[in-house]
């Protein structure tokens, strides 16, 4: 494979040069059976990927094709449901705990009706006195 260095051209020749259809059919026919990579191919003719991925676009076997299939493996499948399942009992969890949180405080509301005492006023205040160690020893 040749140097870049060897056959380094000007910009104002690599604007002038133009390439055979059939020299980029073979190209796109390269990178797409994994022979070579767009890299490759930019660094050894010196063009920009944008050139070689219109290329691409217009000679390779997908052009025609609207359709793109993503290809995951059996792994990224089940992690992604593992994940999913996770997130679902999360879920379930915070929904839970907020309708406890819910029946307390209406509890308390209720509880302060009957009796008429603020029970959260005295509840704060209590929790903020306490310091939560038992002494030094």
């Amino acid at each position: 494979m040749a140097q870049r260095r060897t056959y380094q051209m000007t910009t104002s020749e690599r604007q002038r040069r133009t390439f055979s259809e059939s020299f980029k059919i073979k190209k796109v026919r390269e990178i797409e059976t994994g022979i070579t990579k767009v890299s490759e191919i930019c660094k050894t003719y010196e063009v920009t990927d944008s050139c070689v991925y219109k290329w691409i676009n217009k000679y390779g076997i997908m052009k025609d094709k609207k359709e793109r299939f993503v290809v995951e493996s059996e792994s990224d499948t089940q992690e992604l449901l593992a994940l999913k399942k996770k997130v679902a009992e999360l879920e379930r969890i915070v929904g839970q705990k907020q309708l406890l949180l819910d029946f307390k405080d209406k509890m308390i509301d209720i509880a302060e009706e009957m009796y008429g005492v603020d029970i959260k006023k005295k509840l704060s205040g209590q929790l903020s006195n306490t310091t939560g160690s038992k002494g030094k020893k």
